[in-house]
């Protein structure tokens, strides 16, 4: 006589609804108790919402693949804090819309790289990173340099994020037009790069 076991295997359709019911009720004890979390869901002393230019230099850092390459998320083994500093903590991501961690390194992780270089080192890296780092076999982007900032869509944007929980001002919003106003596509990129990880270091 078969057993109850044999049963299920015997029967995909009795399998397929056990799997799925196991794998949910397995998801939601492991995720949902990390919602309750303060070292999870409170950012980090010193953290801020994104401005309106570092905002626009996330949307070109997204648009442009650059996180294809490039990972945001610093492991705690030696070999990558030795190098990059800091481990990554989740309250430096709290006001992030989506995730930027990563696990592609084609280049390396940019998650210290904010006050690393200089603005000049950026900008030069950015049209032709060979000039700065000869090895480098990342593609240049002059045309950044070149292209002004659309910034018609920038307060919707502000007031999308204000809805999932980044506390932006009326005042924020109303400003930020004018904080784009006459910006390059690349001194906004310049502007969100020189800003990784900095709130972490700077409480060290």
């Amino acid at each position: 006589m078969a057993t109850g076991h044999e049963k299920v295997e015997k029967n995909l359709g009795i399998m397929l609804v056990l799997v799925v019911l196991f794998i949910s009720v397995g998801g939601l004890v492991q995720i949902v108790p990390l919602f309750f979390q303060d070292s999870l869901t409170e950012p980090v002393a010193g953290l801020k919402p994104y401005s309106a230019l570092r905002l626009a230099g996330r949307d070109i850092y997204i648009r442009e693949g650059c996180n294809t390459c490039h990972s945001q998320m610093i492991r705690p083994f030696r070999a990558e804090t030795e190098r990059y500093g800091h481990y990554s903590v989740a309250g430096e991501f709290v006001y992030d819309r989506p995730f930027l961690w990563g696990s592609k390194r084609t280049g390396p992780d940019l998650h210290r790289v904010g006050g690393r270089y200089s603005d000049e080192w950026h900008r030069v890296h950015m049209i032709n990173p060979r000039d700065v780092v000869p090895e480098s076999i990342m593609p240049g982007y002059p045309w950044l340099a070149d292209t002004v900032l659309d910034g018609t869509d920038i307060e919707a944007k502000m007031v999308g994020l204000r809805k999932l929980g980044v506390p932006y001002s009326n005042d924020e919003i109303d400003a930020a037009p004018d904080a784009l106003k006459g910006k390059t596509e690349l001194e906004a990129l310049i502007t969100y790069l020189q800003g990784l990880g900095i709130e972490l270091q700077a409480a060290r």
